[in-house]
Order: C-alpha cells, then sequence, then structure tokens
C-alpha cells in the first residue's frame, strides 16, 4: 500500500480469539523475562519491539499517532509497510497538527485511518453546549477521543502507541507489551523506555516529521482550546488542560 493511502476503517480484522492473543503476550513475556535474567540492561530494543509487531500482527495492526512527530509510524513502517495510522480528528487540532498529519500521509509507507467522533463540533455544541471543553473537559474528551478509538480498535489484533514511561509518574510502569482489557486486543509500547531526547534524535536522524509547535513551547500537544505553552522548567505536561486537575484524557488509563 502506498504512502497517502486513505481508508474508513469498517471490516473487522480479528482473526484470533482474546485467549490467543494472551497466549502471544504470554510467549513475549517469557522470552523477555529470560532476556532480563541474563541481562537486567538489555530491553528489546524500539525496532525489535516493532519487528515482532509486525511478525505477529501482519494485516492486524494499528498505530496510534498524535502527529506531534511522526517517529512511531516510522519506526513501525520499516517493518510493516502499508500499515494502519490512527489520527483521532477531533475538530479541534492546531493547524499545524493537520499540517503535520497530512505530510506524514504523503511520505511515509502508511495507511492514514482519519478516526472520527460521532458528532460534528457542532451536532455536539447543539447537544451539550457550545466550550464543553471548558466545563468538562473529562466528557469532551470522552466523546472526541476516547470513543471513537473504542469503536475503531476492535477492528484489529493489536495496536502500537507512543507512550513514554518519562512522560508522566502514571506511565513510569509502562511494559513493552500487554493486554489492554478496556478495548480487548494487544497493546505494544515499543518507545517506553525512550527520552524526550532520544525521540529527537531519532526524529534528526532519520530526517523525521516533527509538529512545529514542539520548537514553540509545546512538548506536549492536544486539542488547541485545552493546550497551552509549557514554561522553562515545568513538567512537559503542565500545558494540557491548565487549571483542571485532569492530566491524561483517557485513553491510556
Amino acid at each position: 500500500m502506498s504512502a497517502g493511502s486513505l481508508r474508513t476503517p469498517t471490516v473487522p480484522r480479528r482473526r484470533r480469539t482474546d485467549e490467543e492473543l494472551k497466549t502471544v503476550i504470554a510467549e513475549f513475556d517469557a522470552r523477555l523475562a529470560a532476556r532480563l535474567a541474563a541481562d537486567p540492561t538489555d530491553e528489546p530494543t524500539a525496532d525489535e519491539v516493532a519487528a515482532w509487531a509486525a511478525e505477529h500482527f501482519a494485516g492486524s495492526l494499528a498505530v496510534a499517532c498524535s502527529m506531534a512527530d511522526a517517529v512511531l509510524p516510522h519506526v513501525v513502517a520499516q517493518h510493516a509497510p502499508g500499515v494502519d495510522v490512527l489520527f483521532l480528528d477531533t475538530g479541534y487540532h492546531f493547524s499545524d497538527t493537520l499540517v503535520t498529519r497530512d505530510i506524514v500521509a504523503a511520505d511515509l509507507p502508511i495507511t492514514l485511518v482519519n478516526v472520527t467522533p460521532a458528532q460534528t463540533v457542532a451536532e455536539q455544541d447543539a447537544e451539550y453546549g457550545p466550550r464543553l471543553y471548558e466545563r468538562d473537559p473529562a466528557l469532551c474528551c470522552q466523546l472526541r477521543k476516547v470513543e471513537p478509538l473504542a469503536r475503531t480498535l476492535p477492528l484489529y489484533e493489536a495496536w502500537v502507541t507512543g507512550v513514554r514511561r518519562e512522560e508522566a509518574p502514571t506511565r513510569a510502569g509502562t511494559p513493552l507489551v500487554t493486554w489492554d482489557g478496556k478495548n480487548g486486543l494487544v497493546k505494544i509500547n515499543p518507545l517506553a523506555a525512550w527520552t524526550f531526547d532520544e525521540l529527537q534524535t531519532y526524529a534528526v536522524d532519520h530526517q523525521v516529521e516533527v509538529n512545529s509547535l514542539l520548537s514553540d513551547g509545546y512538548p506536549s500537544i492536544g486539542c488547541e482550546p485545552c493546550t497551552r505553552r509549557v514554561e522553562p522548567g515545568e513538567d512537559p505536561r503542565a500545558g494540557r488542560w491548565a487549571g483542571f486537575t485532569k492530566t491524561e484524557c483517557g485513553l491510556h488509563t
């Protein structure tokens, strides 16, 4: 499948039962445990995890990408060309993010899947009132991110995310491979051990597209109304839902 392809996910691709998929995870965990027993520092690289994912979930693998950068799609597409890359088009993104999405779709050997909410922004405003994100950001994220992804993920056996352990205390224990009980499929986090500097280095070394907002004070990029610039010394995710106790959109919790 060539770069720049676009499709709407409608046909379920699930071939194996939950128990069969959990067996694949158990086999990975057993090999990982043996490897770490021999050398506790020898965790598989992102490239190795991506190769494993492509081997075990060929044709039924999705990559979730927020379009802060194209590092994760680039890593996975080296082993699974044409892989579906899911972008949650909330209707509230920065224009820079949409530009990044379009460049990634054109430049990489991936299939962009634009995942949209059940309601347009106007329809949501009519039902819940304008600027729901100001009054109930959790509900807004549920409607525009969590529910659309939950409708899409069951079409696959596994999804790949860019979650990294250093991003937040809630992500510190992120495993490389796990069972996503909420969505009912395998969840793979090949970049879990990476630092932000390693992410940037990879992007430079491989000339991967990076969202221009990252160099403009936005180390963590969400929807425009709910994301502000981060001051020097602040937590990288301090600009997300500023003024609220909310720290996660709900996709990874």
